[in-house]
């Protein structure tokens, strides 16, 4: 291996241009570090721009990860302001139409108060007050929070590179694909550059770098499948994201609540297709105006390549009957992966001295990324 020169040197080498690997890109940088990130693809087209753009606090337990979504929600107001792309701090409700749901968010305002997060119980006049879209015939009572932003992903995911190579000297290189590490070097497209450290935020791709130490990490990877409409006539906004009684079941925020347990066996013997495929449905818009719909979980290593229909198809009958909007006329289908190690909100691993693998968030990525690099590079640049 022959020693690169330096023009092909930097202080930080990020390995991938998705959420994770800009998020650390941005933190060494303001740590006053020059950084170079590498990604093997003309654009970033992983899980990163595959979601629904919702940086989620509400979905996480109250505490580090809470704090941590927090200040990543800061972060991505900043990063906004300086790209001129579309954030808007919307919030999110979701919405109870059967006792057992409305119990769990009685439940979750409780204990959120205890931890002075600003939930709010709301009745279905309150509900109406904020969202057009809410379907408020049954409607029980909604868990208000304010703390929801939507992104456009496709939009922020390539906006931000700009934003760090303009306001923080970051250098990001597209089509540069990382081959091997053997610290200080890394091999990108057949040439050697040194680095004093490494991070690999490379998402689902456990493949092309320290295969062996994916393969004894129990880390494994998640396909969803998601829908968007095209724009909504005539300016039509939903206001906050919007999440029937099964997104409940789904974040870790609400794990605490009593009544959980009895909702999830009535959702099992009720919606088993729904149990099967880990669906929950929720709903955001984007900056054009389109609806984010979804979505699905499926767990493994390997995946169909084709979507199914069934699946879509449950999503937009479960989601008809929380949300009444213009046009649900379906623009666009696709499916993300991402990588989930079970029972972990993130893998971090040091398998050769100077290097940090950083991946696993589980499908948290653009909520909890930039708070969670912040951290990681703090500890590993000392």
């Amino acid at each position: 291996m022959s020693v690169g020169t330096a023009s092909n040197s930097t202080e930080i080498a990020i390995v991938g241009a998705g959420i994770v690997g800009l998020a650390h890109a941005l933190a060494a940088a303001r740590r006053g570090h020059r950084v170079t990130v590498f990604e093997r693809s003309g654009q970033a087209v992983g899980a990163s721009i595959r979601n629904f753009g919702m940086v989620w606090p509400i979905g996480q337990p109250p505490g580090k990860l809470r704090d941590r979504a927090l200040r990543s929600r800061q972060i991505w107001l900043e990063m906004a302001d300086k790209g001129g792309f579309f954030a808007d701090p919307v919030g999110s409700l979701h919405l109870a139409y059967h006792a057992d749901e409305l119990r769990v968010i009685e439940e979750f305002v409780a204990i959120a108060q205890t931890h002075d997060y600003p939930a709010q119980l709301l009745t279905a006049a309150e509900v109406a007050a904020q969202s057009p879209a809410a379907v408020t015939e049954g409607l029980l009572g909604a868990l208000g929070s304010p703390t929801e932003v939507i992104v456009d992903p496709r939009e922020a995911i390539q906006t931000l590179p700009t934003v760090l190579q303009t306001a923080f000297g970051v250098d990001v290189h597209f089509g540069a694909t990382v081959t091997a590490i053997s610290h200080p070097h890394l091999t990108v497209n057949g040439e050697t550059w040194r680095a004093d450290h490494i991070f690999v935020c490379s998402g689902a791709d456990f493949e092309t770098l320290y295969p062996d130490l994916y393969r004894t990490s129990g880390i494994t990877k998640s396909k969803l499948q998601m829908m968007r409409t095209g724009p909504q006539p005539q300016g039509y906004r939903i206001g906050p994201a919007l999440c029937g009684g099964l997104t409940l079941t789904h974040y870790g925020a609400f794990a605490d609540c009593p009544s959980l347990p009895a909702l999830k066996q009535r959702f099992q013997a009720e919606l088993p297709f729904a149990i099967d495929w880990h669906i929950h449905v929720m709903m955001s818009q984007n900056g054009l105006g389109e609806l984010i719909l979804g979505d699905s979980h499926e767990y493994g290593l390997t995946f169909d390549p084709f979507d199914r229909a069934d699946i879509n198809e449950f999503v937009l009958t479960y989601l008809k009957g929380f949300a009444r909007v213009p046009s649900f006329d379906i623009a666009a289908t696709w499916h993300g992966v991402y990588a989930k190690l079970p029972g972990q909100t993130e893998w971090i691993a040091q398998p050769e001295t100077g290097v940090t693998v950083v991946n696993a968030l589980g499908g948290a990525g653009m909520t909890l990324s930039f708070g969670l690099a912040e951290e990681v590079v703090a500890a590993q640049l000392t």
